[in-house]
């Protein structure tokens, strides 16, 4: 019922922010018509724990930030790598050990490593991924586990 709920207020507050009438029909139309993708929903049984990811959401915002910073960064090295030339780079392939447990936090440490520049999750296969990098200190990075051991408090 929490997941119905989390879904619930999720699509009123995205109904709310695009709309921008708040007119008596115009609200009853938005309940009426999320009310009706929740009966939907409810019956094709894809409201649960992996479409609303709710222990996720009181450590996801630090996260995000410490993400964004990392992005940040990276975005600077490889515009830095850019202006050296092809021999400043060192382009890698390698498999990875991973920690995450669960099939989320799997996916969310392949799509944070892809989102950094430089940097691509190509294939995640059991408690490995295969990563390609710019730079092989990427690739140390990766294995020196900061970010896996950030997803993987993610998990708990």
């Amino acid at each position: 019922m929490k997941h119905i709920i989390s879904l619930f207020v999720t699509l009123a507050a995205f109904w709310l922010l695009n709309s921008g009438h708040y007119s008596v029909l115009i609200l009853s139309l938005g309940f009426a018509s999320i009310v009706l993708i929740l009966v939907i929903a409810r019956k094709m049984d894809v409201v649960d724990h992996e479409s609303q990811p709710l222990y996720l959401t009181r450590k996801i915002f630090g996260y995000h930030l410490w993400l964004i910073k990392e992005i940040i960064q990276a975005n600077i090295t490889v515009v830095k790598h850019i202006w050296l030339g092809k021999k400043s780079i060192s382009p890698s392939l390698k498999k990875i050990k991973i920690s995450q447990q669960t099939d989320m936090g799997k996916v969310i440490y392949a799509n944070s490593i892809t989102l950094t520049p430089g940097t691509v999750a190509i294939d995640l296969v059991e408690d490995e991924i295969i990563v390609h990098a710019l730079l092989y200190k990427d690739i140390e990075s990766l294995e020196a586990g900061e970010m896996d051991r950030r997803v993987t408090l993610l998990e708990r």
